[in-house]
């Protein structure tokens, strides 16, 4: 079955879409810590981080947010940030806090694979990189590799990246970790076609903003809209 990821931001309310996000079918959440620079960040993301920042979203409250979740759900949690937070919390506490409030594993959108070797953590690959990167991304990662779909930020756009294919087949030529494909997946139709290609998706910011603009219920609607077109991916047509 191919694996649905969800990604929220932090905020007070997250517990609850996380819940409703699991409800609609996610398989794992990843929970965004806002950070002042996200330079992967398209703008719906960063805005989503602007407010959480100014809604008192540090780290410490962050991992109360993540430890509120793994109350609610009991799918894998991902942190999502950028290094400069570990820096200034600290690596090894990071990942203890992180781990006792209940992450599954952790994503560090800026941190090269060859940084702070002895945090487990999801490498991410992109176009841009070279395949011998890839394998060693893989040889790193800490259960699956995600899959940037496109040279650029996060955001929606109006069809899957062209560029995907090919980073999928460089990647199986090296691997075969699960390959999860993130950046630019909004609608159902989306998600079946980066579904066909890889053995999961990521969703970020149409999820922040159907959450943001109508709360759990549409964000369990729209999640169980992807579920089932994924679920859909390799049954044969009647």
């Amino acid at each position: 079955m191919k694996r649905l990821s969800i990604y929220l931001m932090a905020f007070p309310e997250t517990p609850e879409h996380a819940e409703a996000a699991v409800a609609g079918g996610a398989d794992l959440v990843e929970i965004g810590f806002p950070f002042s620079d996200p330079l992967a960040d398209g703008p719906v993301i960063r805005l989503a981080g602007e407010r959480a920042l100014a809604r008192g979203m540090r780290t410490r409250e962050c991992l109360e947010c993540l430890a509120e979740t793994r109350a609610r759900v009991d799918v894998p949690l991902v942190p999502m940030t950028y290094a400069s937070i570990l820096e200034a919390y600290g690596y090894e506490r990071f990942l203890a806090d992180a781990r006792a409030a209940g992450a599954s594993g952790l994503i560090v959108a800026d941190l090269p694979i060859e940084a702070a070797a002895g945090l487990p953590r999801v490498q991410l690959v992109a176009p841009t990189t070279p395949t011998e990167r890839i394998r060693l991304a893989a040889e790193r990662t800490d259960g699956w590799l995600y899959v940037v779909s496109l040279t650029g930020t996060t955001g929606a756009r109006e069809t899957i990246s062209g560029q995907l294919e090919g980073l999928v087949a460089r990647a199986r030529e090296v691997t075969d970790v699960p390959l999860l494909a993130g950046f630019g997946i909004s609608t159902p139709e989306q998600a079946a076609a980066a579904a066909e290609l890889a053995d999961g998706i990521v969703v970020g910011s149409r999820a922040v903003q159907v959450a943001d603009e109508g709360g759990p219920e549409a964000l369990r609607d729209y999640v169980a809209s992807l579920r089932a077109a994924v679920d859909r991916v390799g049954i044969p047509a009647a």
